[in-house]
C-alpha cells in the first residue's frame, strides 16, 4: 500500500480544526507572525518508522512555505536519540501544529512497532500476520498503512471488499454449513469465503461446506494444532484472539497460515517522539 496525500489531508485539516479551534491563544500572544523557526523530530525511543508525511502535512497547511528534510525512511527502524527529520516553517506553525503532529506520528509508528514485534516471531514458523478492523474510527487507512510499514498485511479493509461468515452471520443464519450455501449461491465466483469458527466442529463444517479460508477464532494451542491436523491442508487457517507480543509465537508453532491481531492497532503503545524547536537564523 502506497500512502498518498489524498489519503491523509483532508484528516489532517479535521485535526487542526479540533485543536486550533478560533486560534492557538498562547502562540498568537507571544510569537510575532514573521519570526521562523526549525523543529526537530527527535526519537525518545526505538521503533519503526511509519506517518512523517502525515507528520509533515500539518505544517505545509499552516505555513505553504513550511520545508523539511526526512532523514528516515517509512518502514525503517530508528532508534532512540536519533534524529528523524527536520521541518522549517514560521514559528507560529510549528508551535500550533506541534502537537497534531505528533498525534499522527507517535500513533502510526507505535502500530508499526508493535506490528514489527509480532512478525519477527511468527516469521521463523511462516506465518504471515495480518491486522483487522479494530482500527480507529476515520484513520483506518493510515492505521493499516502503518501495520504495513511494520512488515504486516492488511487484511479486508472493511465489510466491502471481502466476505468474512462471523459467528452473529452463523446464529442467524442457522448453521455454517447454511450460511456457506447461501453465500456461494450469490456471490460472484471471482471473491472467497472466509469463515469464522470457534470449534473443531465447525471447522470441520466449514471445510465441507467449501469454505474457501477458515478463521479459528479463540482456540487454544491444542486445539489449533487439532485444527491443523484435520485441515491437513485443505483449506488454510488462521488463528485470532488475544494475540499479542507475548502470545504470537506459542500461537505461529501450531501450524496456522496466518494470525491475525487486533493488538497491532487497538492497542499498540505510542512510540515516544518529541519535536525541539529553536529560532531560524539562516533566512
Amino acid at each position: 500500500m502506497q500512502l498518498r496525500p489524498i489519503h491523509y489531508r483532508q484528516l489532517v485539516s479535521a485535526a487542526l480544526r479540533e485543536d486550533l479551534g478560533t486560534g492557538d491563544l498562547t502562540t498568537e500572544l507571544l510569537i510575532e507572525g514573521n519570526i521562523r523557526a526549525r523543529g526537530t523530530f527527535l526519537a525518545k525511543a526505538s521503533g519503526v518508522m511509519a506517518g512523517m508525511p502525515v507528520a509533515l502535512e500539518v505544517f505545509s497547511q499552516l505555513d505553504p512555505e513550511a520545508s523539511a528534510t526526512v532523514l528516515v525512511a517509512e518502514g525503517s527502524r530508528f532508534h532512540s536519540g536519533q534524529v528523524l527529520a527536520t521541518v522549517t516553517a514560521q514559528a507560529r506553525a510549528l508551535l500550533s501544529g506541534e502537537r497534531v503532529a505528533l498525534n499522527f506520528l507517535q500513533r502510526l509508528c507505535g502500530i508499526a512497532t508493535a506490528t514489527a514485534r509480532l512478525v519477527e516471531r511468527a516469521n521463523p514458523w511462516g506465518v504471515v500476520v495480518l491486522d483487522t478492523r479494530k482500527t480507529t474510527p476515520g484513520l483506518r487507512v493510515l492505521e493499516k498503512y502503518a501495520v504495513r510499514m511494520g512488515g504486516g498485511r492488511n487484511h479486508r479493509f472493511g465489510l466491502y471488499d471481502a466476505v468474512l461468515i462471523k459467528d452473529n452471520h452463523i446464529a442467524l443464519a442457522g448453521s455454517v454449513a447454511s450460511a456457506v450455501k447461501k453465500v456461494r449461491g450469490r456471490l460472484p465466483h471471482v471473491y472467497r469465503i472466509q469463515v469464522e469458527v470457534r470449534t473443531l466442529q465447525e471447522l470441520e463444517e466449514a471445510i465441507h461446506a467449501g469454505a474457501d479460508l477458515v478463521l479459528l477464532d479463540n482456540m487454544t494451542p491444542d486445539q489449533l494444532r487439532e485444527a491443523v491436523r484435520r485441515a491437513k491442508g485443505r483449506v488454510p487457517l488462521e488463528a485470532s484472539g488475544g494475540i499479542t507480543v507475548e502470545t504470537v509465537e506459542e500461537v505461529a508453532r501450531c501450524g496456522v497460515d496466518f494470525i491475525s491481531s487486533g493488538y497491532i492497532t487497538h492497542s499498540a503503545p505510542a512510540v515516544d517522539i518529541s519535536l525541539e524547536m529553536q529560532l531560524d537564523t539562516g533566512r
